[in-house]
C-alpha cells in the first residue's frame, strides 16, 4: 500500500478520503488540517503521495519544495469555479493537477491521478542548472551573478556598471538586487522611493502569480533596454527572498532581458547546520540559489594583499561547493600604492601562481570617477567615459557577451515577440 497524506479542504475531503480507502493500491495514512501538519507528517515519513487543495493556505513554491526533499510527489486539486487555481498549483510546482472532485467519479480520477505519480519518478533535489538548449523556446536569456568575498571589493560598483555596459552594447538588461547582508543598488542608481521590487517578485513567485508583466511592472525602466529591480529597503527583512521562489524569479527574468545581473552577497556560509530546524529560512540561501541558477558567476576581488588573500580563498571555496562552473574573475581598484610600482603585473602574477587564474579582468583605480558617480547617482560610462576603470569594466561586458552568445534564432522566435509586447504593455501599466 502507498501511503497518502490528504490536505484537501471543503466538502471534497470526505470524497477523496472515501476513494482513496477503497482503492486496493493507495490508503491515507493521515488527514492534515492544514500546511504545517502537512509538512510534519512529510517530514515523518508518513506517506509518499500528497493530495492539497489550491485553497490550502500558504501553499507555495517553498513549501512544495520541501514536500520534495522529503520524497513526497504532490497532486494539486484544482478548483473549477475559480480560473486561476490552476495556474496557482503550477506556479506552486505541484507535480500535476486535476479537477476538484464534486462526486464519486471525480474522487476516482484523483486516485487515478496519484496512482500515476507513484509510479514517476520520485522527486528530485538536485539543483543542477537547466541546460540552455533544454530551456523553453521564449526563456533565452541568461543570469549573470555579480559575486565577490567578505570585505566590499566592489561588487555592487562592478554589477550597476556591468549592466550598464551590457545595455549600452545592445541588449537588454535587468539589473537585480539579491544581497541579504547589505542591498544598495537602488540608492546608488538614485532610486530612492522604495520600491517592492525583488522581495514583491518573490511573492508573486511564490504564490505562481508572477509572469511577465508582473516582474516588467516591478522592474522600472532606469535607461534605454535597462531595467532595475529594488533589493530589500532593510536588511532585517532577508527572509522575504525565499530561495525557491527566487529561482522562478529568475527564470521569468531569462524571458523579459537578454542578461539578467544579480547583486549577491558576500556569505556562502550553510545556515542549517547551525540551526535544529531545517525548514527554517537561511539567510544565505539567496545567494546560493542565484549562484546556482547563474550561467556565469562574475567573482569580484579587491586588488590589495587581503583582498588578493580573500580573492584566493573565495575562488577555491566555489570550487569546493560546486559554485560557479563558468566565471569571470574581475580585480577592482588596482593601484600601485598597495601592489607596488606595477600594480596589473603583481596582481596578474598572484592570481596564476595561488589561484591559476591568467585572464582576470583588472579594473584600475578611479577614485574621482566613482565618487562622482556615486554623488550623482550616474554610471561611470556616463560621468568618465575614457577612465581605465570605465574601459576595463566594458572590456568585461564584451567578456560576458562573448562567454554567453545568444540562443540561435527557432521557432520559439515567436513567443520572444510575444514577450516583448507583454514586456512593452507592463512597462506603460
Amino acid at each position: 500500500m502507498i501511503g497518502v497524506l490528504c490536505a484537501v479542504q471543503g466538502g471534497a475531503e470526505a470524497l477523496v478520503v472515501q476513494a482513496l480507502d477503497a482503492h486496493p493500491q493507495l490508503q491515507v495514512t493521515r488527514r492534515c488540517a492544514d500546511l504545517t501538519e502537512l509538512l510534519a507528517a512529510a517530514e515523518a515519513g508518513l506517506g509518499r503521495l500528497a493530495v492539497v487543495s489550491s485553497a490550502l493556505a500558504h501553499l507555495d513554491r517553498e513549501s512544495v519544495d520541501a514536500l520534495h526533499a522529503a520524497g513526497v510527489r504532490v497532486l494539486g486539486l484544482s478548483d473549477p469555479a475559480s480560473v486561476w487555481s490552476v495556474e496557482r498549483l503550477r506556479g506552486a510546482g505541484v507535480d500535476d493537477v486535476v479537477l476538484e472532485p464534486f462526486d464519486e467519479l471525480g474522487a476516482r480520477d484523483v486516485a487515478d491521478g496519484l496512482l500515476r505519480l507513484s509510479v514517476a519518478q520520485a522527486p528530485q533535489a538536485d539543483r543542477t542548472p537547466v541546460p540552455e538548449e533544454a530551456r523553453p523556446a521564449a526563456a533565452r536569456g541568461a543570469v549573470v551573478a555579480v559575486w565577490g568575498p567578505t570585505g566590499a571589493p566592489g561588487r555592487t560598483t562592478i554589477a550597476v556598471n556591468l549592466a550598464a555596459e551590457l545595455a549600452a552594447a545592445g541588449g537588454s538588461v535587468l539589473l537585480a538586487d539579491a544581497d541579504t547582508y547589505g542591498g544598495s543598488v537602488a540608492q546608488v542608481v538614485g532610486m530612492l522611493d522604495e520600491a517592492p521590487g525583488l522581495a514583491a517578485a518573490v511573492r508573486q513567485a511564490g504564490q505562481g502569480m508572477l509572469d511577465l508583466t508582473a516582474l516588467a511592472r516591478l522592474a522600472p525602466v532606469l535607461a534605454p533596454d535597462l531595467r532595475v529591480l529594488s533589493g530589500t529597503s532593510r536588511a532585517d527583512r532577508w527572509p522575504e527572498l525565499a530561495s525557491s521562489a527566487l529561482e522562478s524569479v529568475w527564470q521569468v527574468a531569462r524571458s523579459i532581458a537578454r542578461w539578467t545581473v544579480v547583486d549577491t552577497g558576500f556569505c556562502l556560509e550553510q545556515d542549517e547546520v547551525l540551526t535544529y530546524d531545517t525548514h527554517a529560512p537561511q539567510r544565505n540561501a539567496a545567494t546560493l540559489r542565484t549562484l546556482e541558477t547563474a550561467d556565469l558567476v562574475v567573482v569580484v576581488g579587491a586588488a590589495d594583499p587581503v583582498g588578493i588573500q580573500r580573492l584566493v580563498r573565495a575562488l577555491a571555496e566555489l570550487t569546493d561547493l560546486g559554485l560557479g562552473a563558468r566565471r569571470l574573475v574581475m580585480v577592482n581598484r588596482v593601484r600601485a600604492s598597495v601592489a607596488g610600482p606595477r600594480p596589473g603585473e603583481a596582481v596578474a602574477q598572484a592570481l596564476a601562481r595561488y589561484a591559476g587564474v591568467t585572464d582576470a579582468v583588472l579594473v584600475p583605480e578611479d577614485r574621482a570617477g566613482t565618487d562622482t558617480a556615486l554623488l550623482e547617482a550616474r554610471m561611470l560610462r556616463e560621468i568618465a567615459p575614457g577612465s581605465p576603470a570605465r574601459r576595463a569594466i566594458a572590456q568585461a561586458a564584451a567578456r560576458v557577451a562573448q562567454l554567453l552568445p545568444p540562443a540561435p534564432a527557432s521557432a520559439g522566435a515567436e513567443d520572444g515577440s510575444a514577450a516583448s509586447d507583454v514586456v512593452a504593455s507592463g512597462s506603460r501599466g
